[in-house]
């Protein structure tokens, strides 16, 4: 006798899938937000040791050990940048002495630009017809009240004097420095505390990148051990490139802005031609970010409009070769993503990690690039993000 089954019912494994997917994509980027000061330690510390590999590979060259190379690099890497905080501190405490003088220019301007736009409307005035004055009106009378407009000038206001604050705390000695970390001492100590551990991650990862790489590699078997090993190499080689690539091209746009800045007088041009030589690396906004520092502090130097504007061009000139023609050579050929790809990670780490996002972007998104060019069921990502 035949018995009778109820069929089968097809039930959906897909979507318990996509929603654990949703859930761990929203528990990544929930980590990544709230984990931005680890992470961005983290990646600042890596970044350099890959910036510092090459010298430290120099030393071995000499027969140095490679635990004694990273040393001796650090200790003069941390030497250089007390050297350079210092000349940078000294330049800034001048500008901020200065900045008196830089508020003033600024009101001039803004005066200038003011009386400029008087005089046009003026000019377009004269175009425009007159209304008719109605029968009864005096000349001078507003059509609704009747009340003559006030043809004499309004004294002038006692101008306040700027920056009393500043300038007495000049005179006590303390400068800015000091109410600054007074007010903000939390978020300076959580800053200095996470900044003190870059230099032994620097060092750690320079003397023990054998180590990591052979306890990484062991992690995996087979095949996935081969495919492990790519995905290592070309992160390596894509950092590598990516970081001392942009430090060249930043060294490069800070020595020949300097040379220009120091020829046309640009004032504290030891500290503006590096901020401007860095900033120009900055993706879509660097041109503009990078002309800024130069134009302010020469507001006090110049009272014409041609040298900022040959501020402006040089600076621009040198930003498009820099770009244009040495960025391709130096850093493009290893970093392969399409202008798209750029642009949403761009906008992804940016909101997630604020400015330092739009540094770190780029590198971490050319990252996960080869590890999906390197993991076979992951190509077909590598293929959408790649140019």
């Amino acid at each position: 006798m035949a018995t009778f089954s109820p069929p089968e019912i097809a039930t959906p494994h897909r979507v318990p899938g996509l929603a654990t997917t949703i859930i761990a994509v929203g528990a990544v980027i929930a980590l990544l937000y709230y984990g931005r000061d680890f992470f961005v330690t983290l990646i600042t510390g890596v970044s350099l040791g890959f910036l510092l590999d090459p010298f430290v590979e120099m030393l071995m060259k000499l027969r140095l050990p490679r635990y004694a190379a990273s040393f001796v690099v650090c200790t003069l890497t941390l030497a250089g940048v007390y050297l350079t905080g210092l000349g940078i501190y000294f330049q800034a405490e001048g500008l901020v002495a200065d900045l008196p003088h830089y508020s003033q220019r600024i009101t001039e301007i803004v005066d200038q630009g003011v009386r400029v736009i008087e005089t046009t409307e003026g000019k377009f005035a004269v175009l425009l017809p007159r209304r008719p004055v109605a029968a009864g009106q005096a000349p001078g009378a507003t059509a609704n009240t009747g009340v003559k407009r006030r043809t004499a000038a309004a004294p002038a206001a006692t101008p306040a004097a700027p920056y009393i604050q500043e300038v007495r705390i000049s005179e006590e000695g303390t400068g800015i420095l000091v109410p600054y970390l007074q007010r903000n001492w939390e978020t300076v100590g959580h800053w200095i505390l996470l900044t003190s551990f870059v230099p032994f991650m620097v060092y750690f990862t320079l003397s023990w990148r054998d180590h990591l790489r052979r306890g990484y590699l062991q992690m995996f078997t087979g095949a996935d051990r081969h495919a492990a090993g790519r995905a290592w190499q070309g992160i390596g080689d894509m950092a590598r490139a990516y970081v001392v690539g942009n430090f060249l091209l930043g060294l490069f746009l800070t020595v020949a802005s300097g040379v220009f800045f120091w020829a046309v007088k640009v004032p504290y041009w030891p500290l503006v031609a590096p901020i401007s030589g860095f900033l120009s690396l900055v993706p879509y906004v660097g041109l503009p970010m990078a002309i800024l520092p130069p134009v302010f502090t020469s507001l006090p130097a110049f009272n014409q409009l041609a040298p900022y504007v040959m501020i402006a061009s040089v600076v621009a000139f040198l930003h498009l070769l820099a770009l244009n023609l040495l960025y391709p050579k130096l850093v493009g050929s290893r970093v392969h993503l399409n202008p798209l790809a750029v642009t949403v990670a761009l906008m992804f780490w940016g909101v997630l990690w604020g400015p330092l996002g739009l540094v770190f972007g780029i590198p971490i998104t050319a990252g996960i690039k080869a590890v999906f060019d390197n993991v076979p069921s992951l190509n077909a990502y590598g293929r959408l993000l790649g140019d």
